[in-house]
């Protein structure tokens, strides 16, 4: 019988087990930690606590090194198997999906916009000592302001959201130098110029730790500021990759929650649902009636499709990622955008349709607290309107009609 998060704790299932060596054994790995999640998610969500508990499962799991050199203890992994793993937590606890997703993005952020000296440092360092990321980087707030002081920059702002870094060890800065120059640079999270506000009370995402984050004077060395060499920025296109990476972990987040919630309704169906009396051809159990068999048949052949059209984009945009970052054209840069904001759309509207119509197949009595189905509305509702999907429809319709590919930006 699997153990409630806390108990689980207690000692590390995996304390005397050896790192899975390929990417089957990774997958397993995040279906025993899904396993533990799944216990007690609804009473973790109601609680709403730090999700200390929950990244500390992650670390011990080796979920957070996933992408890291092997020479240091990392998986060695891809990102097609890191979005895998993603959608498998997400199934669990799409909270500790998202916190998983942004810490891989994070932990990547120095190979899209680092020079090689500081890929190998932060690469090393994040891995041999399981360092957890967090980011403070929303793009719709007002830049951090930095203060070239020399040898060093001092960052000095808020921002409304900082996903993860309030458990985190390191935290992602990005601001602008008064020329307009943007500088990414990661630094330690405990430190006394870094507060974080406590105020993330949202619907959904409730252990997402996405609450506000205040910098007061946070210094960093020059030879820190990612991809600067003698304080000026070596540009790749590689370096826009940041946007459909995280725009399809998105992707991953949403079709995890989709299939939770398919796969939870559907042992309260066949469980606990009753069957409708008042028919002309009664049947003795809910599971049997066509209009439920219908609407599981209908859902799970959206869903399918849905998943199927992520993982093609998953490899798609796994193999650009791991591939020599100098050698990437605007074109291919564009097509995957166009790609990944596809596979965004159609996660997100069945995501939204899943978790809204499998009430109609559980009942009444499905809506009880208790039972928690509201989990997955909650959570897909919360996150996806992190940006308009009308504008990835806008920028799929573009390339179909126009042959237009999206120009790099914040979102897209």
């Amino acid at each position: 019988m699997t153990l409630p998060l806390h108990e689980a704790l207690k000692q590390s299932p995996w304390q005397n087990q050896p790192v899975p060596h390929d990417a089957a054994g990774w997958i397993q790995r995040a279906d025993e930690v899904a396993a533990i999640l799944a216990v007690d998610a609804l009473e973790r969500d109601r609680a709403a606590e730090i999700a200390t508990h929950e990244v500390q499962l992650l670390k011990d799991a080796g979920l957070t090194t996933i992408l890291g050199p092997t020479q240091f203890g990392g998986g060695g992994q891809s990102w097609q198997t890191a979005l895998q793993i993603i959608q498998v937590v997400s199934a669990a606890d799409a909270s500790v999906g998202q916190l998983l997703g942004y810490h891989l993005l994070w932990a990547w952020a120095v190979r899209l916009v680092g020079t090689d000296d500081q890929i190998a440092a932060v690469e090393q360092l994040y891995t041999s000592e399981n360092l957890f990321f967090g980011g403070a980087v929303n793009p719709r707030d007002s830049d951090l302001n930095i203060e070239d002081a020399g040898d060093h920059l001092i960052y000095t702002g808020q921002k409304s959201f900082s996903t993860g870094a309030r458990v985190s060890d390191l935290v992602v800065l990005e601001g602008t130098l008064p020329n307009g120059a943007h500088v990414f640079a990661i630094v330690p999270t405990a430190q006394d110029g870094i507060e974080f506000l406590g105020n993330w009370d949202n619907l959904g995402q409730r252990l997402s730790e996405s609450g506000g984050i205040k910098i007061t004077g946070v210094e960093v060395d020059w030879a820190g500021a990612a991809g600067y060499v003698n304080k000026e920025f070596q540009p790749l296109v590689y370096n826009t990759l940041n946007v459909p990476l995280i725009q399809q972990i998105f992707t991953a987040i949403y079709l995890g929650i989709a299939e939770g919630a398919l796969r939870t309704a559907g042992t309260y169906t066949r469980d606990r649902s009753r069957a409708w009396p008042y028919s002309t051809d009664p049947k003795d159990s809910a599971s049997a009636e066509a209009h439920v068999l219908e609407t599981y048949g209908d859902l799970r052949a959206k869903l399918w499709a849905a998943q199927a059209l992520a993982k093609s984009v998953d490899e798609e945009i796994s193999l650009v990622l791991h591939a020599d970052r100098e050698a990437l054209t605007a074109g291919q840069r564009g097509l995957i955008a166009v790609r990944v904001a596809a596979s965004k759309q159609v996660a997100s509207t069945i995501a939204l349709e899943v978790t809204n119509r499998i009430f109609e197949v559980t009942g009444a009595r499905a809506t009880s607290n208790a039972v928690g189905l509201d989990i997955y509305w909650r959570n897909i509702r919360t996150h996806s309107l992190h940006d308009p999907v009308a504008f990835k429809r806008r920028e799929v319709g573009e390339y179909e009609l126009l042959g237009l590919l999206p120009e790099p930006s914040w979102y897209t």
